[in-house]
């Protein structure tokens, strides 16, 4: 089914759960450089912002609009995962700790969390049921993907003027060409995922190269 086609997510799943109900997801798994980031939000049913979908649907511009309605209207919560944790712990860990801290930074505890994918996360203080492409489908995790992306967006234009010519304020750590030729013009620095395949050949090849 084409994109513009689907049906946009609603608020079934959280209308069924005990309430309240909190939706959680995270940006950031894939990316060569920076945090993974998670959202948990409890959305208020009397003041749901329109226009919530997956954060991959919408232009940046609609994102940052939604996100700031977000902050305004409902029970946010946010928690990160370091390029440290990263490699200490693997990126999968890495995001479920994020997800744990973002639940644990809400100021109301949820009775419920939904969470996009099909693992749960472990360690939530909540029951939890997974929902795989949950972001289409549920409007409170619709919710967590629209924050947690406009939250690391930030964070990585931010990093950006601090190290710049990898074109993070761009392409957010993720791995383009621009942000390729960044590592070969200017080598790794202290925010790449060294265990990341890309980035540990760089590394791997400067070992070789060297006397």
């Amino acid at each position: 089914m084409p994109d513009d086609c689907r049906p946009a997510p609603d608020y079934s799943l959280e209308r069924d759960g005990p309430h309240p109900v909190c939706g959680i997801d995270e940006v950031g798994r894939g990316p060569w450089a920076g945090p993974v980031l998670a959202a948990a939000v409890i959305l208020d049913p009397a003041a749901i912002p329109e226009g919530l979908n997956d954060s991959k649907l919408l232009p940046a511009s609609r994102r940052v609009e939604l996100a700031a309605e977000l902050e305004r209207t409902a029970v946010v919560g946010i928690g990160l995962a370091t390029v440290a944790e990263i490699e200490a712990m693997n990126i999968l860990q890495a995001s479920f700790l994020a997800m744990r801290r973002a639940v644990a930074a809400l100021a109301r505890r949820p009775s419920l969390a939904l969470v996009d994918g099909h693992l749960p996360p472990p360690g939530l203080p909540c029951p939890c049921r997974p929902v795989i492409g949950g972001d289409a489908l549920a409007l409170s995790i619709a919710a967590a993907s629209i924050v947690a992306k406009v939250r690391r967006d930030a964070m990585m234009v931010a990093l950006s003027q601090q190290f710049p010519g990898y074109g993070w304020e761009t392409n957010m750590g993720y791995g383009t060409r621009s942000h390729a030729e960044g590592l070969a013009r200017l080598g790794v620095s202290p925010h790449h995922r060294r265990s990341f395949k890309p980035i540990h050949n760089i590394l791997w090849e400067a070992v070789l190269i060297s006397p």
